[in-house]
C-alpha cells in the first residue's frame, strides 16, 4: 500500500493532508531519511516527527477498561473510544473491541481492525475462555458453582441451556468465574438466576492474556506472543 494511503487509513488525517506532512519532511524513515508520496515501507519503520506510528492493522490493543465508560459510538456519555487515540474513530478498516463490557464492568477489553482475529476469538468454535472476577450483594450459598457446571441452566428468555461454566469461591461474596461463551450480561444474569446480585464486576482475563500491571484506564499493543495466548489457552 503507497504511503499516503496507508497513513490516511490510519487516521492521521485525509489523503491531502498526508502529503503536505511527506512534502514538510515530517514523515520519514526511522534514520530520520524524507520518503516520496509513493514510498511503499515497513510500518514498523515509519515515524511522524520522530515518533513511531499507531499499532497497524493487523495489531491488537488491550485496555483496562475503568467502570462508567461504553463500548458503543452511539452512546451519549462516555465511550471507550475516548480513552484511545481520536485518530482511531477514523481508521480503515475500523477499531472494534472483541467483544463487549458494559459500563458498569471493569478489565481487560482488546481492540482490532484485524476482522479475521476478531472472529476467532468470539466464535464459539474457538472455545476462548474468560474470566471474571464478581463482588455480589448476599453471600453465596455454596450451590451455585454445581448449578453453572451443569450445563443445563437455562436464562430467562433463552431457549438454548448455557455451556458449563466453573465457579470459584474467593470470599463470602466474591468468585471467579469462567465462561466459555459471551451471551448478553450472561455474569449478572446467572447470579440473578440463582437469586444473586452483581455488585462490581472484573474482567480479568481472556484465554491465557490477563492484564498484567496495565494500569486502569491505560492501553498498549500486545506483541505476537500475548496475541498467541488469547487464542492458545
Amino acid at each position: 500500500m503507497k504511503l499516503v494511503k496507508h497513513l490516511a487509513n490510519l487516521g492521521y488525517g485525509s489523503r491531502k493532508e498526508m502529503m503536505a506532512l511527506i512534502r514538510n519532511g515530517r514523515i520519514t524513515d526511522a534514520a530520520g531519511g524524507e520518503l516520496d508520496f509513493d514510498t511503499t515501507i515497513a510500518h514498523k519503520e515509519l515515524r511522524y516527527d520522530g515518533k513511531p506510528l499507531d499499532p497497524d492493522a493487523s495489531a491488537v490493543v488491550m485496555l483496562n477498561k475503568p467502570l462508567g465508560f461504553t463500548c458503543s459510538t452511539k452512546d451519549p456519555g462516555r465511550i471507550v473510544y475516548d480513552i484511545l487515540p481520536m485518530r482511531f474513530r477514523f481508521r480503515k478498516p475500523p477499531v472494534s473491541p472483541i467483544g463487549r463490557l458494559d459500563r458498569d464492568t471493569t478489565g481487560l477489553l482488546l481492540f482490532t481492525a484485524d476482522g479475521n482475529f476478531l472472529h476467532r476469538v468470539i466464535s464459539p468454535k474457538s472455545n476462548v475462555p474468560k474470566v471474571y472476577e464478581a463482588t455480589l450483594a448476599r453471600p453465596l450459598t455454596g450451590g451455585e458453582a454445581t448449578i453453572f457446571a451443569s450445563g443445563t441452566m437455562m436464562l430467562e428468555s433463552e431457549t438454548k441451556p448455557l455451556l458449563p461454566a466453573e465457579l470459584v469461591v474467593t470470599g463470602e461474596k466474591t468468585a471467579r468465574l469462567t465462561l466459555h461463551e459471551g451471551r448478553y450480561h450472561q455474569v449478572r444474569r446467572m447470579f440473578a438466576a440463582v437469586g444473586n446480585h452483581v455488585d462490581a464486576l472484573h474482567r480479568a482475563a481472556v484465554g491465557g492474556l490477563t492484564l498484567g500491571d496495565l494500569p486502569e484506564g491505560q492501553w498498549r499493543e500486545l506483541d505476537a506472543q500475548e496475541v498467541a495466548k488469547v487464542i492458545l489457552s
